[in-house]
């Protein structure tokens, strides 16, 4: 019953929503027709093919990936090409390479009902890589010639606003021969500026104060990430190697870069595929588990093989086989938290190999103190708990041993892989449980053995 409930819920708000009683957001409709679409797949058609030209891009993009495939082939191509065309340039280059991907025909019949001048913006932005700053710009940018008079910009800019041609503005771009950029302004100084004089004479005297901060296109993203970080900005304009103004870069294209980046991480660091947990079905979203945990099944075969040489000492004292654990589960939660830091710092590229030294060296060090704090507390419980002072001996030194590895390969592993061009977070959690595990139990029992027997 609950369930009917909830979809009646869903249904009610589109219902208003279409009936214009109420205002829904491009993520809240999605948020709607994904908990219709999870029990009835005709009736989350039947409302999508209602939302409105001027949403449905945004609302297909809010959606989950693995939807498109059906949205395709249900929703008519001139539906779609009219629902792109009111997208930014940005985000109808995203939704058209995502079709590509799944119907390269399909693409092509919607690309080419699309009006001209937005087709040669959406080729010119598939040209970029993923990682040039190009990829997220949008073309759509307010901006004025230097001696143009303020009036007629303003009111070419109320014009374009009107239409819905410009959105989400914060700056208009002052341009010069063969649209080189050459001054930026915000919205909130050009309202100040005399609108019966031309840009030229109000900025003449005071050029400095507009001179523009910028990216250009071919830029890695992720110094563009910082750049809008180290100076808190709303938008950066792009520029091509002649200081051609090209687009613009808004903050939360930058937001979405960061939230999609810091999943993959997230997703990576715990062995398992971005892409496929996002799929519904279970089959895919294990496939994708199996790997890893076959891999995680070797590594504690190798571990098992390590006990396995010490099972003399172990017959012997009991105690051991209690402890044991203790160390291996110290060592890796230790290596996990070193490991976490580094693959966040490599990622947002306050390490290179340059200063991996220091980053190195503070891990270690950070490695060493907790080491000699929490031998000490273990070695005094065992002491209490079995009243064998040499077990309290063997376990204190195999915790400090186990925890400087941890935090030795926990601050190495990521930056091994980063040099071999892999992604630091992808496997790096298997190898460092491994090495904690390994180096935990052979140095507890190792030291067993040659104290105790």
């Amino acid at each position: 019953m609950s369930g009917h409930k909830d979809i009646k819920e869903n249904i009610d708000a589109l219902e208003s929503f279409i009936l214009e009683e109420v205002e829904l957001t491009p993520t809240e409709l999605a948020r709607h027709l994904k908990n219709i679409k999870k029990q009835d797949k005709e009736l989350f058609f039947h409302y999508l093919e209602r939302v409105p030209n001027e949403l449905l891009g945004e609302v297909v993009l809010e959606l989950p990936e693995h939807y498109l495939k059906e949205i395709i082939e249900h929703i008519p191509s001139i539906k779609l090409s009219e629902a792109i065309e009111d997208l930014e340039s940005d985000d109808a280059t995203d939704l058209i390479q995502d079709i590509e991907d799944i119907d390269e025909a399909k693409a092509k019949e919607i690309l080419s009902a699309i009006d001209l001048q937005d087709q040669e913006d959406i080729k010119k932005l598939k040209r970029y890589s993923d990682e040039e700053a190009g990829a997220y710009m949008q073309t759509e940018v307010f901006k004025a010639s230097y001696n143009e008079k303020i009036q007629d910009a303003i009111e070419r800019f109320r014009i374009l606003k009107k239409s819905g041609e410009l959105e989400n503005i914060h700056q208009l771009f002052i341009v010069g021969t063969l649209d080189r950029l050459i001054f930026s302004i915000f919205l909130e100084d050009l309202i100040t500026f005399d609108f019966s004089k031309t840009f030229k004479e109000v900025i003449e005297n005071s050029e400095e104060e507009y001179k523009p901060r910028y990216v250009r296109d071919d830029e890695d993203i992720s110094e563009v990430i910082q750049t809008f970080e180290d100076y808190d900005l709303s938008v950066l304009p792009v520029v091509d190697y002649h200081g051609k103004l090209l687009g613009r870069i808004t903050s939360d294209d930058i937001y979405d870069i960061i939230q999609e980046r810091a999943t993959e991480q997230i997703y990576h660091l715990a062995g398992v595929d971005d892409d496929a947990e996002h799929e519904e079905g279970i089959l895919e979203a294990g496939k994708s588990r199996v790997v890893w945990l076959l891999l995680n099944l070797v590594t504690a075969i190798l571990a098992s093989l390590v006990i396995g040489l010490f099972d003399e000492v172990l017959t012997v004292y009991v105690a051991l086989a209690v402890l044991m654990p203790i160390v291996a589960s110290m060592g890796g939660n230790a290596g996990t938290q070193t490991l976490t830091i580094m693959v966040r710092q490599l990622a947002l590229g306050e390490i290179d190999f340059s200063n991996a030294k220091d980053a190195i060296k503070k891990e270690m060090i950070l490695s060493l103190v907790n080491g000699l704090v929490f031998s000490v507390v273990i070695g005094v419980i065992a002491f209490v708990w079995f009243h064998e002072i040499k077990i309290g001996f063997v376990i204190a030194a195999s915790m400090l041993v186990n925890l400087l590895c941890a935090g030795f390969f926990g601050a190495m592993i990521p930056l091994l892989l980063k040099r071999l061009r892999i992604d630091p977070a992808v496997g790096s959690s298997v190898f460092l449980t491994t090495v904690t595990d390994v180096v935990g139990f052979f140095s507890f029992l190792g030291l067993a053995t040659w104290f105790l027997m």
